[in-house]
């Protein structure tokens, strides 16, 4: 590899890194995300100052070029990232069942409430309201049937 490329390529491994950190420093990308990737440049640093490194990997592993080394790394690095995006999504879906349980169980409970209310003579009536975000706020007014007072 000649030196001109070796500058290269650690010239765009930093801009990577910096432009990773600075993801992770503006809450883009969280860190426990990010450290695969710091793994990563920073092993294709090491790989570009010291190119002796993979050929001496290849050779103990007998791969018989070092580029297929490199495709042997490129491959185990896209294995362990869709591991990690499944692992990620199966607490993400596990998560968001509990949510939308709890979520219908609260609504149920409110619900049985507004009835208990009725039937101590309250007027329950519900609001339409939207929080900042755009989603429904959920307000209500309670009044009492013959004083006409809210609660």
């Amino acid at each position: 590899m000649s030196f001109k490329l070796q500058i290269f390529i650690a010239v765009i491994t930093v801009i990577a890194l910096l432009y990773i950190g600075n993801k992770v420093r503006n809450r883009v990308i969280e860190l426990k995300y990010a450290l695969v990737w710091f793994f990563v440049a920073i092993l294709f640093l090491i790989l570009d100052i010291f190119p002796n490194i993979l050929q001496w990997l290849s050779q103990l592993l007998g791969i018989v070029l070092p580029v297929n080394m490199l495709m042997f790394f490129g491959f185990g690095f896209i294995l362990l990232i869709l591991y990690t995006f499944t692992v990620v999504l199966t607490n993400q879906d596990r998560r968001i069942k509990r949510l939308i349980q709890e979520e219908a169980l609260l609504a149920y409970r409110v619900d049985e409430l507004e009835r208990e209310l009725q039937k101590k003579d309250f007027k329950v009536r519900r609001l339409k309201t939207r929080t900042a975000d755009g989603g429904p706020e959920h307000k209500v007014k309670i009044i009492k049937k013959n004083t006409e007072e809210s609660k």
